[in-house]
């Protein structure tokens, strides 16, 4: 399961030194810089915008789950219809009215907060009482759903790169960009998923779920080292220090973090409530746990996810 994927990938890459592409074509034309900052204080567009998103979503996902499917692909769905593929190609003008360019930027902003709470919540719904006995079947799991899409995009690679790269990328670089694209779990959509079919909290959604937490570990400490060898600059992060950053980021979460946390329990206890101290307090360890991940170079939402796991699991708090 792990040896033949990594050959393939070996022999692909050998088999693409030959290969050459196209000449570099320069854009034309800077974003303008003036028009950004106006924008930035334009609040209407933005609330219209979130405004749309929501409907259009919440709409075509009930639609999704009438035909028994995840109401988050139908939400998926709804967002390539807002996007360029439809709004923007038959209503070009209302497209850009809608969702300028200058104002994405901010939207993606505040739906990234989003994600860092909604992933924090799926964190703190894991029992890791359900896991015990399946650290193997986990690793296993995860590591092979990474080798297996690892392969086949080295092997997309090979159509690929005559047709999109340039002359100045190797098509190693190329084909192992390319292949870790393809590795990286999409982390709040099976959260979601999983949520929906309220499997979260049976033993095989705790399994499945800690297979993409490892999964997206590994995939962004292995995209860290890609991008040191197509772009090897001085601002980029050194994978020795992505890969050991993370290692000690996790057992002081797991060794310091976890029992400090777990007095918030005590309290909730004495007080019979969550205070505002104490929600403020788990908010603060939400964003820095994100902030620390993301400075790592693995995604902040796994540094969210993880701050929910290693929450107190009484029900009652």
């Amino acid at each position: 399961l792990v040896g033949l994927p990594i050959l393939g990938v070996l022999a692909l890459l050998q088999l693409g030194q030959g290969l050459e592409a196209p000449a570099a074509v320069i854009e034309a034309g800077a974003p303008d810089t003036a028009a950004a900052l106006e924008h930035a204080g334009h609040l209407p567009t933005l609330l219209i915008q979130i405004s749309v998103i929501l409907a259009a979503s919440r709409l075509v996902g009930l639609i999704f789950r009438k035909i028994h499917q995840p109401q988050v692909m139908g939400e998926m769905v709804a967002g390539i219809l807002l996007g360029p593929s439809l709004l923007g190609w038959v209503a070009p003008g209302v497209s850009a009215a809608l969702f300028p360019p200058e104002s994405l930027g901010f939207l993606n902003a505040i739906s990234q907060v989003g994600l860092l709470l909604f992933m924090f919540l799926i964190g703190l719904e894991l029992d890791p009482q359900l896991l015990k006995g399946r650290g193997h079947s986990a690793v296993v799991t995860s590591h092979v759903s990474i080798l297996a899409p690892f392969f086949l995009g080295t092997l997309l690679a090979l159509y690929l790169y005559p047709r999109l790269s340039t002359e100045s990328v190797p098509f190693t670089s190329f084909a192992l960009f390319v292949g870790i694209a393809m590795s990286i779990t999409a982390f709040p959509v099976l959260a979601r998923i999983l949520t929906e079919r309220n499997l979260l909290r049976t033993p095989l959604g705790s399994l499945t779920i800690t297979c993409a937490a490892v999964d997206d570990v590994t995939g962004w400490c292995i995209l860290a080292g890609v991008v040191l060898l197509v772009r090897a600059t001085a601002g980029t992060m050194p994978l020795w220090l992505t890969i050991g950053g993370s290692a000690v980021y996790i057992l002081a979460m797991l060794i310091v973090i976890r029992p400090m946390l777990g007095r918030l329990e005590t309290v909730y206890q004495k007080r019979g409530k969550l205070t505002q101290g104490v929600m403020a307090l788990i908010f603060l360890v939400v964003l820095l746990s994100g902030l620390l991940t993301e400075w790592l170079g693995i995604h902040a939402l796994f540094g969210a996810f993880l701050a929910g796991a290693i929450m107190p699991k009484h029900h009652q708090f």
